[in-house]
């Protein structure tokens, strides 16, 4: 029997952005937003269908101008995504891709300026059915709570986030989602635990402004980690400067590694020594970079020796334990066949496939059954 996530989920109200659940039981969603100019139509439809592809569940969309907004339109016509319009400072920005068909709103009631205004985006939202995200960031808090903490601070992004919280409650709107993110960890996350026994809206989670591939991608899995560890969290994005699809990547990787969202080959492999009996690190890096398009959650174990390779190999939907003088495949935690270097790639990358197109055909047969 494979081993279940024990994390319990905070409990909060759905909404949905388009046909994407956030937030009650649905699966903590997988987002990210692009960094193509949003003019350019093309572009930005190539990589928002990049970015499904691999698994994104919501894409956001910078729109600060009006020019931005008739592209929205364009791209809004190509693109069956969950889309979510970033904006700031002008309403009617807002207003124009709500008639647009945006899923979502992402805004700072805040920098939107007077309450009417604020209000005239709010009646649009509900009118439309379309949610609202309140963004809440360090590095863009209000003057005058800048001044009464001297610095960015959990309580301050807290005292922020409450204030559009209550400006939502006051027009009568509940149908939002918040975030209230920090480029530093510590701070991120004691905001968000902070806020999460405030209201019952879903969160967003997301180390802003983390770095690059590397260093993002770590600070990134120890700051929504410590949160998801929580159970606090219902849709996620890394922030990376670098590839959107790496993005999802990293997020699903997160979600996958505590057991909270499946998608595609979870590999299980060493690090390699002088007792492995074939390249492991070679091999890893080819399958993965040959089954990229597969989704099917699948385990696969790739062990380069007798010592640990058996033990993991039987907890595999697939496993290969290098032996001399040909190596052992494991199916469904058994030994199966063995089979020798020179052919283990191509082997291995058959054989994977062919136990996904047989799952997804089961799953069709159980759904075809009742």
């Amino acid at each position: 029997m494979k081993f279940e996530s024990p994390i319990r989920r905070r409990k909060s109200r759905q909404i949905w952005i388009g046909k994407v659940p956030v937030g009650g039981d649905a699966p903590i969603s997988v987002q990210t937003m692009t960094n193509t100019e949003t003019c350019d139509v093309a572009a930005t439809v190539a990589q928002i269908k990049r970015a499904t592809d691999a698994g994104a569940d919501i894409v956001r969309v910078s729109i600060p101008s009006m020019e931005a907004a008739e592209a929205f339109k364009l791209i809004r016509q190509q693109v069956d995504t969950a889309l979510v319009a970033d904006i700031h400072f002008d309403y009617k920005i807002a207003l124009k891709v709500a008639e647009y068909g945006v899923d979502c709103l992402r805004i700072n009631p805040g920098n939107i300026g007077r309450e009417d205004r604020v209000r005239a985006v709010v009646d649009c939202a509900r009118d439309k059915n379309i949610p609202i995200r309140i963004g809440v960031n360090a590095g863009s808090l209000e003057k005058d709570l800048q001044k009464k903490y001297g610095e960015p601070t959990p309580d301050a992004l807290v005292e922020s986030a409450m204030r559009h919280v209550e400006l939502l409650a006051k027009l009568n709107f509940d149908n939002f989602k918040l975030s209230v993110k920090a480029s530093d960890v510590f701070m991120a996350v004691a905001a968000y635990r902070k806020i999460a026994m405030l209201i019952d809206q879903p969160l967003h989670l997301g180390i802003t402004e983390a770095g690059g591939l590397r260093g993002g991608t770590v600070k990134s899995a120890v700051g929504l980690g410590m949160l998801l560890m929580d159970g606090i969290g219902d849709t996620i994005r890394i922030s990376l400067a670098a590839d959107v699809v790496e993005e999802v990547k990293v997020g699903y990787e997160i979600l996958k590694s505590l057991k909270l969202r499946t998608r595609g080959i979870n590999f299980i492999a060493c690090p390699s020594c002088s007792r492995q009996n074939f390249d492991v690190i070679a091999t890893l890096n080819a399958l993965e970079m040959r089954l990229e398009d597969l989704n099917v959650p699948l385990d696969v174990a790739v062990i380069g020796c007798i010592v640990n390779g058996p033990g993991e190999a039987k907890e595999a939907d697939i496993g290969l334990t290098g032996a001399s003088p040909n190596n052992l495949v494991y199916v469904d935690g058994e030994p199966d066949h063995k089979v020798v270097n020179a052919e283990l790639v191509d082997h291995l990358e058959k054989l994977i496939r062919s136990k996904a197109a047989a799952k997804v055909e089961a799953e069709k047969n159980l759904i075809a059954q009742g």
